[in-house]
């Protein structure tokens, strides 16, 4: 995982150029984009969300194989519970339509990161995280999450 400023997104051009295209869309989108799914080129899309942020996020902590996610709240914060995916246990089996295994029984070393107002987070397949959870209280939030096919 990848924690890191909107503003110095400059610092991550040399990851990759599809990961720095979707830093830039997430960059230069205003608070108003419409809910919606955005192509950014071939390999990058950007899924444009709104939703209620909650105490607990039943699924447990996502992970996909063959995308990278970047997240953004562009609206309103949202912590993400993150652990490495690996010694957990699936709770949810993968779903190949959408790239994505739920886990549960994460690392007792996990962590939280809260995203938005210039903060975004990168998650690598073996990132396990669970979004959704609130700041404080439960707030709608609008959230940009950029896929990165690998």
């Amino acid at each position: 995982m990848i924690l890191g400023q909107i503003d110095h997104i400059d610092t991550y051009k040399h990851i990759s150029e599809d990961i720095y295209a979707g830093l830039k869309f997430i960059q230069e989108a205003k608070q108003d984009i419409e809910v919606g799914t955005y192509t950014i080129n071939d390999n990058v899309k950007a899924i444009v969300t709104e939703y209620s942020t909650v105490e607990n996020f039943e699924r447990g902590y996502e992970a996909h194989n063959h995308v990278i996610d970047i997240q953004y709240s562009i609206k309103g914060y949202e912590r993400i519970k993150w652990s490495p995916i690996k010694g957990m246990n699936i709770n949810i089996p993968y779903d190949p339509v959408k790239d994505r295994t739920f886990y549960k029984d994460p690392y007792e070393f996990g962590t939280e990161v809260i995203i938005g107002n210039g903060i975004f987070a990168i998650m690598f397949p073996e990132d396990g995280h669970g979004p959704q959870h609130y700041v404080g209280q439960p707030e709608i939030i609008k959230k940009i999450t950029v896929k990165v096919s690998i």
